[in-house]
């Protein structure tokens, strides 16, 4: 997926170039940054099938499309002006507000995962009732685009770091394309991905019988991936936390990782050993924020 979004912003780079000798510099710039962004993006993906879960199929693609809007929102009304405002003047506080966003990611994902102890399995995934559907698919969403800025806020942190020295229309155009490719890649994944089961249905009605297996598979595929993203906001939280440290000088933990991912060999299993190691650091984190960040939200246990 991150190759495929990879391809999409070399895509737009090369129309830039034709189309205006002045935006080179801007594409160029947000190629790069897209790049390093690319690791988040999957986490992402990841965690936005999770609030579809539940819902009639004739609101999946309206619900993801509220999600992608407010995501928009996120990045281009709030977060690239605060980006661009505090690399000028105040650098130093971009890395403890990502380390909030990053507890608060761990305080959400640990709350989910204690929810799943408490509840029996079919309640846990228990269709939405149509008396209070409305209500719970507004308060899916506004989870969702919460999630969605914190994860945002990652994706242009890194990308600001990532654009070299230069003047100011050129970084908030280069970060303006990141965040926009990387909207519209993110949220279309997902659309394909919670509508695959119609398009097996469709499959089926016309005699392909592999279209059964998409009917089948998709609902047990939504499952996995609610799981999957849930544990990806608990590792990235981790991994914000952990790696915010490094940055204010307590680098141990960051260390620890690394070195336990270089011990298993690197590649994808040093991968999965850094990202285990940072969901522990997450659930640990996740567990300390609840007591307080649930008496600050209102929310009780």
């Amino acid at each position: 997926m991150s190759t495929g979004l990879l391809a999409l912003l070399d895509d737009v780079a090369a129309i830039a170039k034709v189309a205006a000798a002045s935006l080179d510099d801007v594409a160029a710039q947000a190629g790069k940054a897209g790049t390093k962004a690319a690791g988040v993006v999957i986490d992402d993906a990841a965690v936005t099938p999770r609030y579809v879960v539940g819902f009639d199929a004739k609101r999946e693609l309206p619900i993801i499309g509220r999600i992608a809007l407010g995501s928009l929102f996120n990045k281009f009304v709030i977060l690239l002006p605060a980006a661009l405002l505090l690399s000028a003047i105040a650098p130093w506080a971009i890395t403890p507000l990502l380390m909030v966003g990053g507890v608060y990611l761990c305080f959400e994902g640990t709350e989910k995962v204690l929810e799943w102890r408490r509840a029996h399995p079919e309640q846990a995934q228990s269709p939405a009732a149509p008396a209070d559907a409305q209500q719970l698919e507004d308060t899916r969403v506004r989870g969702a685009i919460k999630t969605d800025f914190i994860l945002s806020a990652e994706i242009m942190a890194i990308a600001l770091a990532t654009l070299p020295a230069m003047n100011a229309w050129t970084r908030a155009g280069a970060l303006a394309v990141v965040g926009f490719l990387i909207t519209v890649g993110v949220y279309g994944v997902v659309a394909l991905i919670v509508k695959a089961d119609d398009a097996g249905v469709a499959l089926v009605r016309r005699g392909f019988g592999p279209g059964v297996l998409l009917v089948r598979g998709m609902p047990k595929l939504l499952r996995v991936l609610s799981i999957v993203g849930t544990l990806a906001m608990i590792w990235v939280g981790g991994g914000i936390v952990v790696h915010g440290l490094e940055q204010l000088g307590l680098a141990v933990p960051a260390h620890l990782v690394h070195a336990a991912g270089a011990a298993a060999g690197g590649g994808v299993i040093g991968w999965v050993v850094q990202a285990t190691l940072s969901g522990v650091a997450g659930l640990a984190v996740g567990a300390a924020a609840i007591p307080v960040l649930s008496r600050l939200l209102g929310k009780g246990h």
